[in-house]
């Protein structure tokens, strides 16, 4: 009667203590380390039913540990002992030479051959295989009945404590799914720029699943955000739009992933199809708003080119066509290398090459055209300004110089040069001309600098203004 009585005294401060939290691994740590004091077994072992792989897995040891840098000990109901407890649906006893038995099975990490005695019980919910556990005993012994019967009604009541506490893992997991999925919806319905969207999806991906790195692959073949490293498993996720594939989400981490966790990097490939495809519209309307911008000024620009070469009074016609054209052509350009480098600045030595090799095509035949540019780039705006002087300033030298023309560019203390040097006879008087006119207004109102012409054994003129 005493021994019954604390049996049951025993069981109620296991069932008390296991329920007194929701945390799985404290729970099953507690149950470990109570069956281990109640039944006073040197050890405790802890099994959890996994139904996707149809395997019992190792969760929590007491008095015994799974060696470090190990696999996590697991096996099939029916291997084993206590998988036979398992699939048997009932408990197994074995008092003496445990590892004896035909149904042992060792694991090279646990080292259970050094236990004599092993009493093994399924974990039951409602008839549904939650799990096993088993004690062992250095020692030979012989488990009573009764002593069966405790850690049989542990079990059942364990089981229940278990599944509380997935259900209550499962909705941890579920939150912090939804907050991941809300900051990427913050940071994509936030945010104008595409990059900084992007960024906070990686970022939060690899948070959301505790990745080793992440990286958002786009249709083109181009890597978003790369963050972290490369793992031993890897996911791929297509980033679908309207039945388009855009791109992938990568995602990296040293041990597999989840259902769970593939099925919320799938929620969040989503959101980044989106971001991506909302990014892109957003750019589209700067792009063709700054571009109905540029061309509007351009066309302007034309305009009042086209006035003032109309208004001299000596221009002939014939001449006064071409000279507008290579300025349209000039313009056209500039659109040209930013339309191709994608990028707000034009680098200068590409928009002078062409506009060289257009000039030089039409205007210097037998002449020695040699360039020395060096690595300059200007905002569009400016570099519209500057392809329009140095139209002007280099058809000047192919008409009126002599049989060498030398283009310089270089930055200087802050400022840019532009040179175009020829062999001719020079300027005679004062230089005045339409084209020039042209120069003057665009170098002093557009870029801020000064024009300097030179007589030196032919004409230098050269461009000086801000950087």
């Amino acid at each position: 009667m005493d021994e019954r009585e604390g049996h049951l005294r025993l069981l109620t401060e296991t069932i008390a203590a296991v329920n007194s939290t929701l945390d799985l691994e404290e729970v099953l740590a507690l149950v470990a380390r109570k069956v281990a004091d109640v039944l006073e077994t040197e050890a405790c072992f802890v099994y959890l039913y996994d139904e996707r792989t149809d395997e019992l897995v190792l969760r929590a040891t007491h008095g015994s540990s799974v060696e470090e840098m190990t696999k996590r000990p697991r096996m099939r109901p029916g291997e084993g002992i206590t998988g036979v407890a398992a699939a048997e649906r009932a408990p197994v006893m074995i008092p003496a030479q445990a590892h004896l038995d035909p149904r042992f099975k060792a694991f090279p990490n646990l080292h259970e051959e050094e236990y004599e005695s092993i009493l093994a019980v399924p974990i039951l919910a409602r008839e549904r295989l939650a799990g096993a556990l088993n004690v062992r005993t250095l020692d030979p012994r012989e488990f009573t009945q009764d002593e069966i019967d405790l850690v049989v009604a542990i079990a059942a009541q364990v089981a229940q404590t278990i599944e509380h506490a997935q259900l209550y893992a499962q909705a941890q997991r579920r939150v912090a799914e939804l907050e991941a999925l809300a900051r990427i919806s913050e940071a994509v319905s936030e945010s104008l720029y595409l990059e900084e969207s992007l960024e906070a999806i990686v970022k939060t991906t690899m948070e959301a699943v505790g990745a080793t790195g992440a990286a958002l692959v786009l249709e083109d073949g181009n890597i978003a955000w790369p963050e972290g490293r490369a793992g031993a498993h890897a996911v791929r996720l297509p980033l679908r739009w309207k039945r388009r594939q855009i791109g992938e989400l990568v995602c990296d981490r040293d041990t597999p992933f989840t259902a769970d966790e593939r099925a919320l990097l799938t929620s969040i490939a989503h959101h980044a199809a989106v971001a991506l495809e909302h990014g892109r519209a957003v750019m589209r309307g700067v792009l063709a708003q700054e571009i109905h911008h540029r061309v509007k000024n351009n066309l302007q620009t034309v305009a009042s080119l086209l006035r003032l070469q109309a208004r001299a009074a000596d221009a002939d016609p014939r001449k006064a066509l071409e000279d507008s054209v290579n300025r349209i052509l000039a313009i056209a350009a500039v659109h040209e290398v930013l339309t191709e480098q994608r990028e707000e600045e034009v680098e200068l030595r590409e928009l002078f090459g062409r506009l060289r090799a257009m000039l030089v095509q039409g205007l210097a035949a037998g002449k020695d055209v040699r360039a020395e540019l060096e690595p300059v780039s200007l905002a569009g705006n400016r570099a519209t300004a500057l392809a329009l002087v140095f139209s002007e300033l280099l058809q000047n030298a192919l008409e009126h110089g002599g049989d060498e023309v030398r283009i310089e560019l270089a930055c200087r203390n802050g400022e840019v040069v532009l040179a175009i040097v020829d062999d001719g006879a020079g300027i005679e008087g004062e230089a005045v001309g339409t084209g020039l006119s042209i120069v003057r207004a665009l170098v002093r109102d557009e870029l801020q600098g000064r024009l300097n012409l030179h007589n030196d054994g032919g004409t230098r003129a050269e461009v000086v203004f801000p950087a």
